[in-house]
């Protein structure tokens, strides 16, 4: 393995200069959602690609419909025989609304020390995704300082738009996909487990949602005099509602849990090793009474299985008052968390159905889904990349963890579905760090280690026998 002694050691002698790097990025104020700020987002886009350009990287600001990408590409060693990679952040930010509650010019980047002694990069950005970012670039800095080349072929691509809603991504990824191909996807816009564990995660569960109506009389009737024989919409949804899960916390539409697979030995004791705490995690929102599957855990219920959800439901007279109807029409919105390989489209159906064969002769049933939905995304916890990044995290921080996420990160989905790519994620953000909210920081400790992380990943990968090409 390529030696990376004198690159961990350039990021303890230049940290101030890595972090004078960041706060510069960090006082453009590239709020991708708000027009005006529209130069702002190029300012940015240029900033970098002009930077990696200086690190000896080919690179442009590709225009869009939107905000621009910056797309740049570095060749590894001669002789490499490790891995091409992709690596993804995200260069603009959230608005920094309400601005009266930042202790500081959200766009004036600081060093600040808490009561504790911790330091900490406050400012717009700063973990979201600007901080994250330069971790990874300041990695490849210091491999290009100190041996002139790097450990392996490298590819990146920041977005601008990934706080608006990514809407020139996937065409840009269709009309780029030769470019962009690599062997897999690194992601660094994730967090850590605590301070001290560093994550990796390997699962994101997918998703599918939409609308259900049921439909009962012709009109509004009168609870005096319809009252009985009428049926009412509302207690008949609530009632099929109801029966999509049965008493243990199981999904009961038909072939819900086809393509869910258990969790590994290896995953379990990496998720036993993290000392997670049920009754904190459920009274930090004031409950006590675990509601999920039976046989599975908190943290097992979050992270790898699905779930079916009723988001809202609404009918009748809602407002001021009281008017004693029996409503027309009833209405539901519904969710469903997907993981391993179950079929968005199939699970939708078997909702639809599950309505259908439940409704009386003289109610009816329309459906709108939200969306085309999402499968689950999910790394084999053995897999090479994974075993990598989790080598070289083991050796800086001490520990890893192996972890799901009950959320999606759209990119994720669109890097696989598009460019037929796994993407490994690792990030250094904590749920603390005030993300999309005033007075956004990141550890000065997260920056740094993140740092010297991604100088490990980048050996590890470097070291790694390329996976053949398929005949």
């Amino acid at each position: 393995m390529t030696d990376s002694a004198p690159a961990l050691a350039w990021i303890e002698d230049h940290l101030d200069d890595t972090v004078d790097r960041l706060f510069a990025l960090m006082r453009v104020p590239s709020v991708s959602t708000d027009p005006a700020y529209a130069a702002e987002c190029v300012r940015a886009a240029q900033l970098l690609s002009d930077e990696l350009v200086g690190l000896g990287f080919t690179a442009r600001v590709a225009p869009t419909p939107g905000h621009p990408m910056v797309v740049a590409h570095h060749d590894g060693p001669r002789d490499a025989k490790g891995p091409h990679i992709l690596f993804y952040g995200h260069y603009d930010v959230q608005p920094v609304d309400p601005l009266n509650l930042w202790r500081r010019d959200p766009f004036d980047p600081a060093i600040e020390t808490r009561a504790d002694g911790a330091r900490q990069i406050t400012g717009r950005g700063s973990s979201d995704d600007k901080g994250q970012l330069r971790t990874f670039i300041e990695a490849c800095r210091a491999w290009k300082e100190t041996s002139g080349q790097l450990p392996c072929r490298v590819t990146m691509l920041l977005e601008g738009e990934e706080e608006s809603g990514s809407q020139s991504l996937d065409p840009f990824l269709h009309d780029n996909a030769e470019e962009l191909k690599a062997d897999f996807a690194m992601i660094c816009d994730t967090l850590m487990w605590d301070t001290e564990t560093p994550g990796l995660t390997i699962g994101l569960r997918g998703n599918v949602a939409g609308e259900v109506t049921i439909h009962a009389a012709s009109r509004d009737l009168h609870s005096g005099l319809y009252g009985g024989p009428a049926r009412n919409p509302i207690q008949l949804l609530a009632t099929i509602l109801g029966e999509m899960k049965d008493a243990d916390g199981r999904v009961t539409l038909a072939g819900f849990y086809d393509g869910v697979p258990e969790v590994t030995a290896d995953v379990r004791k990496s998720w036993d090793a993290l000392g997670f705490d049920d009754k904190a995690f459920l009274g930090d929102v004031g409950l006590s009474v675990p509601a999920g599957e039976q046989g599975y855990d908190v943290l097992e219920q979050s992270w790898s299985r699905p779930t079916a959800e009723v988001n809202g439901i609404w009918g009748g007279y809602t407002g001021e008052g009281f008017k004693t109807v029996i409503p027309a029409e009833a209405h539901a919105k519904i969710s469903f968390r997907l993981v391993g390989t179950q079929d968005p489209d199939k699970v939708w159906a078997a909702f639809e159905d599950h309505v259908r064969t439940r409704l009386p002769s003289d109610c009816t049933a329309e459906f709108s889904l939200r969306g085309p939905g999402s499968p689950a995304i999910s790394l084999a916890s053995d897999s090479p990349e994974v075993a990598a990044a989790r080598a070289a995290l083991d050796a800086e921080w001490g520990k890893s963890a192996l972890l799901g996420c009950g959320g999606s990160i759209p990119v994720v989905n669109s890097i696989s579905r598009i460019l037929g790519m796994d993407s490994v994620m690792v990030g250094f953000a904590l749920p603390d760090d005030n993300i999309h909210s005033p007075n956004e920081k990141y550890d000065l400790k997260s920056f740094h280690k993140g740092m010297r992380s991604w100088v490990r990943i980048l050996a590890e990968v470097g070291a790694m026998a390329k996976a053949p090409v398929a005949a």
